[in-house]
């Protein structure tokens, strides 16, 4: 059963394929009320790529006008994209930067970090982890809002070179002749 609960959105309860899930009915009646429900939220990130994630990210964009509330699309990707690269430039097998850099996020850490917050995630980690994540991560954040945020929410012109550079990254080659390898079972969190 998926439930939650909203202060501000009515909230209906389905049955789907044998499930009870609660649901919230879209519609641009409701886009007033995007303000009260983000309350406190400074910068949402949309975590998609091509052409559905930018969509995605400036339909809200656009629904958040003047609200303060910036949005971003693609820094996750990003993150993998550029983990990718260095492993690759330092030698790694193909298998070996799939495996540290997609599959491991994709099927363990979002799974956990959805299960649990990323807070508890790095609270469990091994110490140097813990201390890099601690120590870097406001760098990390301060680097994204000075540098990429201001591009991405087009304050600075964007350059389209990174896009098509990934969209002939061969990386994607690599997952296509894995994926098939994976076994076809969710971890358990």
């Amino acid at each position: 059963m998926t439930t939650f609960t909203s202060d501000v959105f009515d909230v209906e309860t389905i049955e789907l394929a044998g499930t009870t899930e609660s649901i919230v009915r879209g519609g641009r009646h409701l886009f007033g009320r995007l303000p009260a429900a983000l309350a406190g939220v400074r910068r949402i990130g949309v975590l998609g790529w091509g052409p559905q994630g930018r969509a995605q990210a400036l339909n809200l964009r656009d629904s958040l006008a003047g609200t303060g509330i910036g949005v971003t699309v693609g820094v996750f990707v990003a993150a993998m994209v550029a983990q990718i690269d260095v492993l690759a430039e330092h030698g790694h097998a193909w298998s070996e930067i799939v495996n540290e850099s997609v599959i491991e996020a994709v099927d363990s850490l979002l799974p956990y970090m959805r299960a649990r917050d990323v807070s508890y995630m790095v609270d469990n980690c091994s110490m140097t982890a813990r201390l890099g994540a601690r120590k870097w991560g406001p760098r990390f954040a301060a680097a994204l809002d000075q540098l990429a945020f201001p591009a991405a929410d087009g304050i600075e012109p964007l350059d389209p070179a990174p896009l098509a550079a990934f969209a002939d990254h061969p990386v994607h080659g690599v997952l296509a002749r894995l994926a098939p390898l994976r076994p076809p079972v969710d971890i358990s969190v």
